[in-house]
């Protein structure tokens, strides 16, 4: 096995490096008085809820969203797109996604189609991942209920054109949910100019936060018509046995994740609006390096679009002279490159990509990715098929 210092170009799966601070949050948390919140009254309780109340702040202030109260925390990305299509749709209802998403939207919608006969439709995307916002047209009709897109594809990085979807939608009266695993933290959201109902962000992707946490912003409307599906404990209106119907109440039922919440905390005081855009300038100057490199050989095909232009830091190739997995096991052994190989939890980004049932080796780029290990990983890549 090789002996140096892993290049994680895995980003996509998490973040390989934390911002300044988060380690120190949690660990402050849990070393010191770690007191509950909305429970009782006293200083350090209070000084607690205080935080968690700014890191809703933080959230919604990242997010372009007007509302702190309707800042949801979520056990994670798949909890909280759960939370919204468990809780939302009923027998029967149609709901619209892309070619490209991933499983934690589409095995939810699979499971609710069996039980209570929700209906799905596809968009097609095209070969490289895009879509043509009128595309979505067609597929409407008086029962579609919802919308659930990926922001960006954690296959190939292609971007989804999620404010021109937004308008064509909330001129029909339908919900629009986005899933921006890949893209929170690593380019601006603005949940209003791209008339969202809901916005589902992990903390531990591009926002360089805790793992085992989440956020779901919801829309005043969206939040009335759901239901909860974990009710209990709140803290909140003790003198009665019914699930308070007010925010964030009816969906934060048990103990919050206080020292992840911490994390998070310091990982958005980090992430300000404009080194969000200073991040996402660099990564995308790195996925330009990379592409560039993987291009000019033809022992590889890369999945999604040829350029930087409407992709993010995730990179993905497919080997033409050797087994991905083979490729992928041969970075990490013998250079030290760590990627992720196979279908990315992700089959039909992968059908509409024409990389199924292979899957792809994927780079993904990220906070502390450097040139140097974007050249390295790029030359073990092409020493390694060259050779196959």
């Amino acid at each position: 096995m090789c002996n140096q210092h892993p290049i994680y170009l895995d980003h996509a799966a998490t973040s390989g490096k934390k911002a300044p601070g988060v380690a120190e949050a949690v660990y402050e948390c849990l070393s010191g008085l770690s007191a509950n919140v909305n429970r009782s009254t006293y200083a350090l309780s209070s000084s607690v809820a205080m935080r968690v109340l700014e890191c809703r702040e933080l959230l919604a202030d990242r997010f372009s969203f007007p509302d702190p109260s309707h800042v949801v925390f979520t056990p994670g990305q798949t909890a909280g797109l759960n939370m919204v299509l468990q809780g939302y749709l009923a027998p029967h209802d149609h709901v619209l996604v892309s070619s490209m998403e991933h499983n934690a939207v589409m095995r939810p919608l699979q499971s609710l189609a069996k039980s209570i006969g929700v209906v799905i439709d596809r968009v097609p995307c095209a070969v490289d991942g895009t879509l043509e916002p009128d595309q979505i047209l067609s597929y409407l009709h008086p029962r579609t209920k919802l919308a659930v897109f990926t922001h960006a594809s954690n296959v190939s990085g292609t971007l989804l054109p999620i404010a021109e979807i937004g308008t064509l939608l909330k001129a029909r009266g339908i919900p629009l949910v986005l899933d921006a695993a890949q893209t929170a933290g690593h380019v601006p959201i603005d949940f209003q100019s791209m008339h969202l109902s809901a916005l589902a962000v992990p903390a531990h992707k591009g926002l360089l936060g805790p793992a085992g946490l989440g956020a779901l912003l919801l829309a005043p409307e969206l939040a009335t018509a759901m239901h909860p599906l974990l009710c209990g404990g709140t803290g909140s209106a003790s003198d009665s046995e019914i699930q308070p119907d007010y925010m964030p109440d009816k969906f934060e039922s048990g103990t919050l994740n206080l020292p992840g919440i911490m994390g998070m905390h310091a990982a958005l005081s980090f992430l300000t609006p404009d080194r969000i855009i200073a991040l996402e300038q660099e990564e995308r100057r790195l996925t330009e390096r990379l592409v560039a490199s993987v291009l000019q050989n033809k022992r590889v095909r890369l999945a999604g679009v040829p350029g930087t232009e409407g992709r993010v830091g995730v990179v993905s190739v497919d080997c033409l002279s050797m087994d991905n997995a083979e490729v992928a096991y041969r970075l990490e052994e013998e250079y030290g490159v760590c990627t992720r190989c196979g279908l990315h939890c992700a089959p039909s980004a992968h059908r509409t990509l024409g990389t199924f049932p292979q899957g792809t080796v994927r780079f993904s780029i990220g906070y502390g990715t450097t040139d140097e290990e974007v050249d390295t990983a790029v030359s073990a890549l092409l020493q390694i098929v060259s050779a196959g």
